[in-house]
């Protein structure tokens, strides 16, 4: 029995030298508590079926199968050279909208007909899972990418397309989003690649171009699209796309960290501005969330106050005027949780598409470190997405429920169909639920049916493969907010969201390396002791949301102007000291 009692005195002794040894802090004075997102309160904490796809494999085997000129096969390689040298006297690239799509390709109007938002948002992914898109078999994509900037024109921005002779649609005095959206995919790209040889140069012209226009719609974006060369907005059949104002928004403030003049800071605040005074829901496609993240951002670096739960409520909640029904999908359709996706709550019974859901993770994810209220509620809001977004790819929905299993080889299960419908209005498919398809179809008369295979939307796949850290508990993901976390204004240590769906206890070992840092949780505003620093063992509650900050040891610890410094870093935009 002594000996007993020796061994139970000498192991507690060293679990407790290994766990965290009590930091001093100065306390906060006052308790943050989670404020709830509605929407993502209808969705269940644990979802079902449940299945967690490798999500960076995805992405690098989509660059591997996609970016190869060598591919063989039938509507193959799904990338070409173009050779027009439009805007700039260089070669650019061509991907494939959507497997056969007939109105692309190397043969067909001199092979200028590509879009931006597949070829930058592809490129994104890839490097957030750690592809150098610059260097890449002897090819630098990114600087390929230039040739989108539309200046032969004089609109002097990027564009769905190198010039008008190549517009199949979206953008040129159309449709608003696709012009200022490219925008935004190219300061997120540029944003890894600063050096890449005149990626900085139109940086600046771009934030030029979005200041003037900024500066002329004041508090008005009331269009459809905008002519940066006539300076000019219009209207046309397309609603009005006032949300755009958070796209606008996120290219200026991005330019004011980059480029430190004020004026881009002066036009992203009259951009946000003009979004928070508008009186309804005028969520179209992609920029609310970008809305919400630099909500949240401005009110932590410069002491605004925007109100972030307006924004994401208009995210998510479905109640859009000018896009009916525009939001987050919620629900179980014939015993499957979808709740996450996002596009269309009413199209077909709920239309949820995936570039916009992996697209949806870039602002939300980081928007935590900046205001951690909202943790719980885009944790769980991720589980969900990630979860229901496997669904997407042909592999990973039972053939009985999808529109194309008999050709679903060509996609390598890296190619995912456009969307999700509970309502599918395909002949003979029309009470299966839930339904993976595509609307390439109907974009023009003889596509074929492969053209529901998304290669423009399944390139986005990177968002969800950098920042999803599977863990050895099911459920249970720690996700990087500082991947998506472009032109930091600040330095960071590394920050992870976590999330505990579970009625039980859970310990687990960090996927990623804690090295010998402390662990501090913007949640409770606590440095947590429920962790085995000798073994990376992490214990959580039932239902425990944390945004865990890796603070070295030894560090010294302020607050200041209500934040809590670790040395010269903020770990705590909220850490009142009043």
């Amino acid at each position: 029995m002594r000996i007993l009692l020796i061994i139970i005195l000498f192991s507690t002794l060293f679990f407790l030298s290994c766990t965290s040894k009590q930091i001093n802090i100065p306390p906060p004075s006052k308790t943050l508590v989670q404020i709830a997102i509605p929407r993502v309160d209808e969705m269940p904490d644990m979802p079902t079926p449940y299945a967690m796809k490798d999500w960076r494999k995805t992405a690098l085997d989509f660059d591997k199968y996609v970016y190869n000129f060598e591919e063989k096969g039938e509507f193959r390689p799904f990338i070409w050279i173009d050779s027009m040298k439009r805007n700039f006297p260089q070669n650019t690239f061509g991907l494939y909208t959507a497997i056969g799509d007939i109105r692309e390709g190397p043969t067909v109007n001199d092979g200028e007909n590509h879009e931006a938002i597949g070829a930058l948002g592809s490129i994104i992914g890839a490097t957030l899972v750690g592809v150098d898109k610059a260097n890449q078999n002897g090819m630098n994509y990114v600087e390929m990418t230039k040739n989108f900037f539309n200046k032969d024109n004089g609109w002097n921005v990027i564009m769905n397309f190198t010039s008008k002779k190549a517009h199949i649609g979206g953008g040129y005095g159309n449709d608003y989003w696709y012009d200022i959206y490219n925008n935004v995919l190219f300061y997120g790209m540029a944003n890894y690649y600063p050096k890449v040889n005149g990626i900085e140069d139109l940086q600046r012209k771009i934030a030029d171009q979005f200041l003037t226009s900024a500066l002329l719609l004041k508090d008005n974006y009331s269009y459809s699209y905008f002519d940066f060369d006539k300076m000019k907005g219009g209207t046309n059949h397309i609603p009005t796309q006032e949300d755009v104002a958070a796209g606008y928004a996120f290219v200026l403030y991005s330019a004011y960290i980059k480029f430190k003049e004020e004026k881009y800071l002066k036009g992203a605040e009259m951009a946000l501005h003009a979004l928070q005074n508008q009186k309804e829901n005028r969520n179209y496609e992609l920029f609310m969330p970008f809305g919400a993240y630099l909500a949240a951002r401005l009110n932590a670096e410069l002491g605004k106050d925007y109100d972030v739960l307006k924004f994401l409520n208009w995210t998510f909640d479905g109640t859009s005027v000018n896009r009916d029904g525009w939001g987050v999908l919620t629900g179980r359709w014939n015993g499957y949780d979808i709740s996450g996706l996002y596009g269309s709550t009413k199209d077909k019974g709920g239309y949820g598409f995936a570039m916009n859901t992996f697209d949806l993770a870039w602002p939300l994810i980081p928007m935590v470190r900046y205001d951690q209220q909202y943790a719980a509620s885009i944790a769980k809001w991720l589980l969900n997405a990630s979860n229901a977004s496997r669904l997407f790819y042909p592999y990973d929905i039972p053939d009985s429920l999808q529109a194309l299993p008999g050709k679903k080889a060509i996609t390598n299960n890296v190619i995912a169909y456009e969307g999700i419908v509970q309502h599918p209005t395909i002949k003979g498919f029309e009470h299966r639920s839930p339904f993976a398809q595509g609307d390439g179809p109907l974009w023009a008369s003889g596509m074929p049916d492969e053209t529901m295979f998304s290669i423009y939307g399944s390139g986005h796949v990177g968002f969800f493969g950098g920042i999803i850290h599977p863990t050895e508990k099911e459920g249970v993901l720690m996700v990087d907010c500082l991947a998506t976390d472009m032109y930091r204004k600040n330095d960071a240590y590394p920050t992870y969201l976590i999330y505990n769906p579970h009625n039980d206890n859970v310990s687990l070992r960090l996927p990623v390396d804690s090295k010998d840092n402390r662990l501090y949780d913007a949640v409770s505003q606590k440095f947590i002791s429920n962790v085995n620093y000798e073994n990376k063992v992490l214990k959580l509650s039932p239902k425990q949301t944390m945004v865990l900050i890796f603070v070295p040891p030894n560090s010294k610890f302020s607050v200041q102007q209500n934040k809590l410094f670790a040395n010269d870093v903020i770990i705590d935009y909220h850490y009142s000291d009043k």
